[in-house]
């Protein structure tokens, strides 16, 4: 009986012992044999925000989808008669979108097709490998042959790099979907109305006769948002939310440089969820900060045991990158100093720029680097080099990267600064972190300045009742 059952298993997957033996169809997977469909879409170019100039470049794309036939021409007087030459006819074929992940860059292909109206094939570049020989390229001639009874319409393939990258000599046998990629683009005609666009976040690898002009004819770039992009979009995400009157969007868009589409959208989702289970009708500026905080130094671990000694430790050790930080020119502005454990770390001073950066200085990278130090050289100045931690050993390995890059990219002779002309401030700080465990940037400002000014701190008792107060 066992033996008959598993005759009858191997016959039904088209094995030894069956009829089917040797041939394609045997071992061909099933979903092969479906025809090829298109996606259902709703998105449009008003549910990509953050983005303008990346749209921008694509509205001739709609207008080509819309009428893949539409030419201009040129009036033309010559000898005393009107000629109609027949000068220009929009031809696109491929697109590649490139940029960060979390940028949008799927979101921009599928509001392409929704505002044209035109049906949308998508798959993934993974899709296509398979462990038999051949079948990746079975799908691009399927996905192809279906995009063809279709047209006009887009094909988008996400994360290209998968079966798009750099072709090698010794790997050749593998790339064999790649080859029927190139085939079926140079077999576009112009007027077929088929727009093929691609997403990566790796173009560097690409092989050369994928990215050149005649099959991917055009780049685009797709950013991170900008100030006015990131308020955008949190308005987007925030429209269908309830929310309280203290909520700025505006500032919440200036304190998060560098998130992106999915990150902002991961903030508020994260703020909703701590609204809904603190039970609040409204969504807060508090849960919004929350969920910010939570995003750039990771979950709270409240119930981790940690000896006083070790949480002094931390306290001195946070206190000199924020002091170093607050002392240094060119580093980023302070948004919080935390002693609480948070992910990995057993605490954390995390910093934002004033504004978005398209560049950086020399200055602003010895300042990271000034910043990077601060924690290990405040364990030494208070606890004595005998007593320094392996606390930081994420700052040195930041340090050693940011100081090889540097050393690569231009040579850097300028000397380090003084860290520690400002122990009152270090001492302030820690025994602040201490007792409250985590302070904002204006809370920290309000402890170091009389310090930084000279003034002997007689009030420091008013600045204690006023951060009780906050």
């Amino acid at each position: 009986m066992g033996a008959a059952a598993l005759q009858k298993y191997i016959g039904s997957l088209g094995g030894i012992g069956t009829s089917g033996v040797g041939s394609s169809s045997s071992y061909a997977p099933k979903e092969l044999n479906k025809e090829v469909m298109p996606e259902k879409n709703v998105k449009t170019f008003k549910d990509v925000k953050g983005c303008d100039d990346a749209k921008q470049e694509l509205v001739e794309v709609v207008e080509y989808l819309k009428n893949p036939s539409k030419c201009s021409f040129l009036l033309l007087l010559l000898d005393g008669l009107l000629l109609k030459l027949f000068v220009l006819c929009i031809s696109l074929q491929g697109i590649l979108l490139t940029g960060a992940p979390g940028t949008g860059k799927t979101l921009l292909a599928k509001a392409i097709a929704g505002e044209a109206g035109v049906p949308f094939f998508y798959r993934a570049g993974s899709e296509f490998e398979e462990m038999f020989v051949g079948v990746g390229a079975r799908r691009v001639r399927s996905l192809f042959q279906a995009a063809k009874k279709k047209a006009p319409c887009i094909i988008f393939i996400d994360e290209i790099d998968a079966v798009g990258s750099t072709r090698k000599q010794w790997e050749g046998h593998t790339k064999k979907t790649l080859h029927q990629l190139l085939v079926e683009m140079d077999g576009f005609e112009q007027n077929e109305g088929i727009i093929l666009m691609a997403a990566t976040n790796l173009p560097d690898i690409l092989d050369p006769a994928l990215t050149r002009p005649g099959r991917f004819d055009r780049h685009i770039v797709v950013p991170n948002p900008d100030v006015r992009g990131r308020q955008e979009i949190l308005e987007l995400y925030l429209q269908d939310k309830p929310l309280a009157d203290d909520v700025d969007v505006k500032a919440i868009a200036r304190g998060t440089p560098g998130f992106n589409g999915a990150d902002l959208a991961n903030l508020v989702n994260i703020a909703a969820i701590k609204a809904a289970v603190d039970g609040g009708e409204k969504l807060t500026a508090t849960e919004l900060e929350f969920a910010k905080d939570r995003i750039l130094m990771g979950t709270e671990r409240k119930t981790m045991f940690i000896s006083e000694e070790s949480k002094k430790l931390t306290a001195y050790h946070e206190s000199g990158h924020a002091i170093v930080a607050f002392n240094t020119e060119g580093a980023h502005p302070i948004h919080k100093a935390t002693i609480m454990p948070r992910g990995s770390a057993l605490g954390m001073v995390t910093q934002l720029p004033s504004s978005d950066e398209t560049s950086v200085s020399q200055k602003q990278l010895l300042a990271r680097l000034d910043v990077c130090m601060g924690g290990r050289v405040a364990e030494e100045l208070i606890f004595g080099r005998d007593h320094i931690t392996t606390g930081a050993s994420s700052d040195l390995h930041s340090a050693t990267e940011l100081a090889h890059y540097m050393l690569l990219s231009w040579w850097i002779t300028s000397n380090f600064v003084d860290f520690f002309q400002h122990e009152k401030q270090l001492h302030a700080l820690a025994n602040a972190l201490l007792e409250y465990e985590t302070l904002s940037a204006e809370e920290i400002k309000r402890i170091l300045l009389p310090y930084r000014e000279g003034q002997l701190p007689e009030q420091q008792e008013e600045l204690e009742e006023d951060l009780v107060l906050a």
